[in-house]
């Protein structure tokens, strides 16, 4: 009886001890390009045995410095539009020693014409002129809009308004104080231009392996090596006719069906996972069939968001991507997070990841934390005496 309690202890302890310990993974980078900065695309085999937050990760140098890296996850685009609308002098004047031009829109249409800003074109140069702009909707009441600055001198011009709010004034006036240089508009344009700023994440796909299931009214689609990927969604292909409700982990239940009626086709196989993390090793689909036949799966694709990590290159020098050898482990925080907006205006070489492997790091006692380990073997080695006692008391109370 004791030998079987003392092996089975050991066999806990050396689970256990086997559970903490930690595999550390590499991998080269394979450097390529004329840029100074480099991105490597991460893999899913990297996020599996990675940190969550990916902060074990680290960019060694020959030397097996630390290399600084920032974490990119998508392109900023800038889209911009500009619409035009052509306006047309009705009156100037001279008032109070002020000069006055008059403007309206060349074509008044029935809903509002919104402007950012106006716009004026001379031959005149040589001239600076401090301007106010009025609004009219009638060419009747007029409204201050704003003062500014116009002037050509030289290669440096200013021949725009750009108004703090939007406007909807079919009629424009501008004062100028003085007209000593006879300043003519050739053309005058109202403007509206938009900038909106978009960022396109990166989405990498991939047909993974997975196994299936059936257990009685529900197939259990088992996909290994998501765990701290950042899921997209998960499509199922299938020839089969069917309409049923499937959950994933942590979504809402969705009606997934793939139908066709008289040559007409309807098909929505895609379950969407809205950034969601797969924490777990196996990553279980369910189907629910009622009382039909499971379908027929002929394969599934992932789509997860990815992150590049981007780096600086220094010419003669390999460098190696760490992970995975240490789960207690902070980001790092470098100096060049504060400007890598610069750094991808200018250009970076995208490049790739060479084969990954895996070993045990070397012990290090002075920085690993073993007061979990040995509380619970003080548990175990406890509970194992208070065993022994009671069988000893057990045994003494036979006759």
């Amino acid at each position: 009886m004791r030998k079987k309690i003392a092996s089975a202890l050991l066999a806990l302890i050396l689970s256990i001890a086997f559970n903490f310990i930690v595999f550390a993974g590499t991998a080269e980078i394979e450097l390529s390009g004329e840029n100074r900065y480099k991105a490597v695309r991460l893999t899913p085999q990297i996020y599996n045995a990675a940190n969550k937050d990916l902060s074990d990760i680290l960019v060694k140098d020959s030397g097996g410095e630390a290399a600084p890296y920032f974490i990119h996850s998508g392109e900023q685009h800038v889209d911009k539009s500009r619409q035009s609308h052509a306006m047309e002098l009705i009156n100037s004047y001279l008032k109070d020693d002020n000069f006055y031009f008059d403007y309206k829109l060349a074509n008044i249409r029935d809903r509002d014409t919104a402007a950012t800003s106006i716009e004026f074109h001379t031959n005149n140069t040589g001239f600076a002129k401090t301007v106010a702009l009025y609004g009219s909707y009638d060419n009747i009441h007029w409204e201050f809009v704003q003062d500014d600055k116009l002037y050509q001198v030289d290669d440096v011009s200013k021949l725009y308004i750009a108004f703090a709010k939007p406007e909807k004034y079919t009629h424009y006036r501008i004062r100028l104080d003085n007209n000593l240089e006879r300043i003519a508009f050739d053309a005058v344009n109202l403007i509206y231009s938009t900038e909106t700023n978009k960022e396109t994440y990166f989405i990498e796909s991939l047909s993974h392996d997975y196994s299936i299931e059936n257990d009685g009214k529900y197939t259990n689609i088992i996909v290994e090596g998501l765990k701290n990927l950042r899921l997209c969604d998960i499509t199922i292909h299938t020839d089969s006719m069917f309409q049923r409700s499937v959950r994933a982990p942590h979504a809402a239940m969705k009606e997934l069906y793939n139908l066709s009626f008289d040559g007409t086709s309807y098909e929505d196989t895609t379950i969407p996972l809205h950034r969601q993390v797969s924490t777990d090793e196996k990553y279980i689909i369910i189907i629910f069939n009622r009382d039909d036949r499971p379908i027929d799966i002929n394969g599934i694709t992932v789509r997860y968001y990815a992150d590049e990590i981007v780096f600086e290159a220094i010419a003669g020098e390999n460098y190696t991507l760490e992970f995975g050898a240490d789960h207690t482990k902070t980001a790092p925080i470098y100096d060049m997070e504060r400007y890598k907006n610069e750094i991808l205006r200018r250009g970076i070489d995208r490049v790739a990841i060479g084969e990954i492997q895996f070993a045990a790091p070397e012990s290090t006692p002075e920085e690993r934390d073993y007061s979990l380990i040995f509380n619970i073997v003080v548990v175990v080695v406890a509970v194992l005496l208070g065993v022994i006692i009671f069988l000893r008391l057990k045994r003494k109370q036979l006759p």
